[in-house]
């Protein structure tokens, strides 16, 4: 099997900031039926919601089912959330995503992983999307 890396890692958490700042995902559900041309993806948030707790974003494709769990990126390879839903209303085809901040600092202060830390990832990130799909 050999690994491809499309988009990089990310390099710790971040807060993502306002409507219509750029992001990056990357992902791969079987629903696709293999297509891997549309697994890496830029989109933009559209809405903050839950008192910060969530994001809303669009991405050219959209998260699917099978792609839950999928980091988000900002412009700066940073992570700041974690796919979780495929909206219907009152946005059609976007997705919501986690806040990661939030979400790490509810789980340090509310279970036994108090210390637990994201790992960093291990390739470099580049947010050339045209040369990840290509390569695809």
């Amino acid at each position: 099997m050999t690994l491809r890396v499309v988009i990089g890692g990310w390099y710790g958490a971040a807060s993502l900031g306002d409507t219509g700042s750029t992001v990056y995902t990357y992902g791969n559900s079987s629903l696709r039926g293999g297509v891997t041309k549309l697994s890496p993806k830029q989109g933009t948030v559209v809405a903050t919601e839950g008192n910060g707790w969530s994001r809303t974003v669009y991405t050219v494709s959209p998260g699917v089912p099978g792609d839950s769990g999928s980091g988000f990126m900002n412009s700066s390879g940073q992570a700041f959330g974690v796919l979780s839903t495929l909206q219907i209303l009152p946005t059609a085809g976007s997705n919501g995503v986690g806040d990661l901040s939030n979400e790490l600092d509810y789980m340090r202060a509310n279970s036994s992983l108090s210390s637990a830390q994201l790992a960093p990832g291990t390739q470099p990130f580049k947010a050339d999307l045209a040369a990840a799909i290509v390569g695809s």
